[in-house]
């Protein structure tokens, strides 16, 4: 046995209690720990005393100098020379008010009184014409004399910029009176022209000073656009708001007018050798970074500096560095956008956005669609800038967004809601009706996107005006997929930010503006069709003979009764589910323009085939995209006010031969991307492809104009039998509440690329297998123990019905037993094996869709369809007795049971959540549809 004591140690000898070698070591390190930290904290006290006394004694010498510059400056008898104004006024008054007023960052009554002198002093002495008493003479005398110039007039500035900083309009009208002449002062600086004393020998040296006291403040050790920043954040929008004293108008106006010569000297300078560019790119990212992204930074200004802003030489060299910069830019703006995350206000990138296109753009309030854009502008840096902005911008709302989700645990859909994360306080332009999205106003005037459309067609690029950079030139130029590139971004930040009319103003402008939606076809067409030949001469013969003669087109098929087509698509729902045929007579323009396709020889399968869109969204370049996405919500927006007399007859905007082109790109595209799968990034491009692909397929379903192997052809090769698919659906809508991106989602959202025939089969397999999994749950729907007895009376069936079935809820679906009562009030004798059912189903459905019933109505068409009667809500139980007649049908449909009634084309787009086109009102008031074409015609 081990001896407990082996490990343990003594200090103090046998006596003493003994340790373990552990503890002994771990007391051992806390001592050296502590040493160590006593060592620290004695080296910093020492430190801090030092600094205590050396702070202490500067503040002593800062007063004393002080005193003694104010002594000096109150005995003052004649005027001073450069030199002495350097040595006996400007040196002393540099090193006091430095360490008085700056490093405190305030500005004290008698520091106050001291810069008002020695300011008045200075511009007295610039301005004289004397050289010996001139300031600025020093820069054409020796070197030492300049180095003395360049370095006063670095801290003199450096101080006039301390106090713009500090300067608070609602405060004593003297600040505003000593922060002008403070910018005056630096103005004058910056500004050789305005040295009275320099003569043309020394003009070069004068300028060359100049130029470098220029580069200085563009830097950003300067703080310039820092310290302008924070003045324009103190001033209100729009400018001609502020509320001031007369007095202080003047003065308010021109420090603004300083603040902004200052902040554009940068951009003025020539003559710059080639290494010296980077001094001046420096300047322009601290310009688009410190200025550009001030909230309505145009209108805190006097309006008579906006030309200055939008001239050539600041607006270009603007955009060409947010191009070539913009990820040093970004990652800075990212860093001010942290700071004030959690204030919900507008990224700075998005006020880089408005106030960029606000500049470039002259819109007259006056006009709805009248503007320019400023003269020399350079449209290329401009439409790349824009969409790189608006990029950014729609990241930084969606990360947002994803942060606001996670934080708060409430679901926001996908930039619809964007808004609503940000304190819109900010984004209103002070007491005018200005908001944010005004600034956009020029996106949606016809001018602006004709003028781009201009030179494209004129092949504009930007040659003369490139930006060269060290030994690099940097030049842009623009195309149409650029164009289609702005505007779909645009699309998407209207969506975002727009919350009342979302991108309607900008889908309205685009799909009315003559030639667009067909430039953009013609781009998707040379990319998509590439190589390949137009469609056969058997689509081609389809053409013609669907659309015929105009004659015996849709005009002279309505004056025969258009109305009849209206109904035929849901009609023929009911009628495949039922097995029942049409009437001949009733029906003839519909199977006539049918019968003539069917003649048509069908076209191989391989011709609606597009081998790019195979692998949907991923097979398709990232400018192909955005013109996708631009032409499928711009036309898709078209297609609900189009009518039939122009897309059949009139054929605009486009041949029916090119509608078929477009149908089966939206077409193969859709299926491709929903059977694969897509990512999230894709989802409002295939979102805005199936809602126009919807739009051409219904107005097919109404009047075909298009071959029926094209709605089937993408799926043809690789479709899933009838049990197969339903299954697929039953078991992702089961597991995920929705269905998958999968063919399971296929049947959802474009059905038609199954058969009609195949799509009943497939609803009756969703029966069969809603019926099993019943009775596998003990909900059996037999006849049996769990079958549902009712007694219905002859003469009020339908009350009776309502009474006993209304609040079964999903036990509806279980088998029915039904015991008449005829109107005498004896039983009526039978044995209900299905029959009684059936009939009871027709029977109270017919009872209640019976006009005189009040619920509904017909049509005023020959077809006498039924529509919701709109006084049904004033009956007793009305909308009840609505929802009731609605599970009546639903468990006809559940039982396959035939009801003989017909609704509305209308109605049936309303129960689906679909857009009624406007030549549907046909088929409900012929008169009003006739008068309102009129109007439109």
């Amino acid at each position: 046995m081990q001896d407990p004591r082996k490990h343990q140690v003594s200090l103090r000898g046998k006596s003493a209690k003994e340790i373990t070698r552990d503890a002994l070591l771990e007391r051992v390190n806390q001592e050296r720990e502590l040493r160590n930290y006593t060592r620290r904290a004695n080296a910093a006290v020492v430190l801090i005393q030092r600094v205590w006394r050396r702070h202490h004694e500067m503040k002593l010498v800062a007063l004393r100098l002080r005193e003694e510059w104010e002594i000096m400056m109150n005995s003052r008898a004649g005027p001073l020379t450069g030199k002495q104004i350097a040595r006996e006024i400007l040196r002393p008054f540099l090193f006091f008010i430095n360490y008085l007023s700056v490093r405190r960052g305030t500005i004290g009554a008698r520091d106050r009184d001291c810069m008002m002198n020695c300011f008045q002093i200075l511009l007295e002495d610039i301005t004289s014409k004397d050289v010996h008493q001139n300031f600025c003479s020093m820069v054409t005398g020796c070197i030492e004399d300049r180095r003395i110039w360049f370095q006063q007039s670095k801290k003199m500035i450096s101080i006039c910029l301390f106090i713009l900083s500090v300067f608070d309009s609602s405060q004593r009208v003297q600040n505003a009176v000593l922060t002008s002449t403070a910018m005056r002062l630096s103005v004058l600086l910056t500004d050789p022209k305005g040295w009275n004393c320099i003569n043309d020998d020394g003009r070069k040296d004068a300028n060359a000073a100049a130029k470098n006291l220029v580069q200085f403040i563009g830097s950003k050790k300067s703080g310039l656009y820092n310290c302008i920043r924070k003045f324009i954040y103190k001033l209100e929008a729009p400018f001609s708001s502020q509320e001031l004293v007369s007095c202080q108008k003047d003065d308010i106006f021109l420090i603004v007018a300083s603040a902004i010569t200052l902040s554009l000297r940068p951009f003025h300078l020539t003559n710059i050798d080639m290494n010296d560019g980077s001094m001046t790119e420096c300047a322009v990212e601290q310009y688009c970074i410190s200025l550009l992204t001030i909230p309505w930074f145009p209108q805190r200004l006097p309006s008579i500096l906006a030309p200055a802003l939008r001239h050539k030489s600041v607006l270009s060299p603007c955009l060409r560095t947010l191009l070539i910069s913009k990820e040093k830019i970004f990652k800075e703006l990212s860093e001010v956008d942290q700071l004030e995350l959690t204030s919900k206000k507008m990224p700075c990138v998005g006020w880089a956005l408005a106030n960029i296109m606000y500049l470039a753009t002259w819109s007259h309030t006056s006009a709805t669609d009248s503007g320019k854009f400023v003269e020399d502008l350079d449209h290329s840096a401009y439409l790349h800038v824009v969409i790189i902005l608006a990029d950014k911008l729609l990241a930084s709302l969606g990360n947002f967004e994803q942060m606001t989700r996670k934080t708060e645990e409430t679901q926001v859909d996908n930039y619809t809601s964007a808004v609503s994360v940000f304190e819109m306080d900010e984004t209103n332009c002070g007491f005018s009706k200005l908001s944010y999205m005004d600034l956009f106003k020029p996106v949606y005037q016809q001018w602006h996107l004709k003028k781009l459309l201009d030179f494209v067609k004129e092949g504009f690029v930007c040659g003369t005006d490139d930006l060269s950079i060290g030994n690099q030139t940097y030049s842009w130029n623009y195309r149409l997929l650029d164009i289609a590139y702005y505007y779909s971004c645009m699309l998407r930040l209207f969506s975002a930010l727009n919350p009342v009319l979302k991108s309607l103003p900008v889908l309205n402008m685009l799909s009315f503006t003559p030639g667009f939606l067909f430039s953009l076809w013609e781009e998707l067409e040379k990319s998509l069709f590439r190589g390949r030949k137009q469609i056969a001469n058997s689509t081609s013969l389809c053409a013609s003979r669907v659309s015929g003669d105009k004659n015996e087109g849709v005009s002279g098929t309505r004056q025969k009764g258009l109305n009849k087509d209206a109904g035929n698509k849901w009609i023929n729902v009911l009628q495949k589910f039922t097995g029942k045929s049409p009437a001949e007579d009733d029906y003839v323009d519909s199977v006539t323009s049918q019968s003539n396709l069917k003649q048509i020889e069908e076209p191989p399968s391989d011709e609606w085939d597009i081998e790019p869109l195979r692998r949907g969204p991923e097979g398709i370049s990232k400018d192909i995209y955005h013109v996708l996405l631009l032409f499928c919500s711009s036309y898709s927006h078209l297609l609900l006010v189009l009518d039939d007399i122009e897309f059949y007859d009139k054929q605009v905007p486009f041949k029916l031969e090119q509608q078929r082109k477009i149908a089966s790109v939206l077409n193969t595209f859709a299926y491709n991307s929903v059977s694969l799968g897509i990512s999230s990034e894709y989802r409002a491009l295939l979102d805005s492809a199936v809602r126009c692909l919807h739009l051409l397929y219904e107005r097919d379903c109404r009047h075909q104009f298009c071959h029926p192997s094209l709605w089937l052809s993408p799926g043809k090769s690789n479709r899933m039998t009838i049990a197969v698919a339903a299954r697929t659906h039953e078991v992702f809508s089961a597991a995920d509440g929705a269905t998958s991106s999968s063919m399971g989602s296929v049947i959802t959202t474009m059905p038609h690329i199954f058969p009609f025939e195949e799509r009943v089969r497939m609803f009756r397999e969703f029966i069969s297998m809603d019926k099993v999994s019943r009775r596998l749950a003990g909900e059996g729907t037999g006849p049996g123990s769990r079958s549902i007895e009712i007694v219905i009376r002859r003469d009020r069936i339908f009350e009776d019905g309502m009474q006993q079935l209304n609040s079964l809820g999903s036990k509806l679906k279980s088998a029915i037993h039904v015991s008449f009562v005829s109107e005498s009030g004896l039983p009526e004798a039978g044995l209900d094996y299905g029959g009684l059912s059936k009939e009871f189903l027709t029977d109270i459905s017919k009872a209640a869709f019976s006009p005189e019933y009040g619920l509904f109505s017909q049509t005023s068409t020959s077809d006498r369809l039924l529509i919701p009667n709109p006084t049904a809500r004033f009956l007793d139980n009305g909308i009840q007795m609505v929802e009731f007649l609605g599970r009546i049908v639903g468990k006809a449909l559940y039982e396959g049971i035939l009801l003989d009634f017909y609704f509305s084309h209308v109605f049936v787009q309303k129960l689906l959540g679909r857009y009624s086109y406007v030549d549907e009102l046909f088929t409900l008031d012929p008169e009003l549809h006739r008068n309102l074409m009129y109007v439109k015609i």
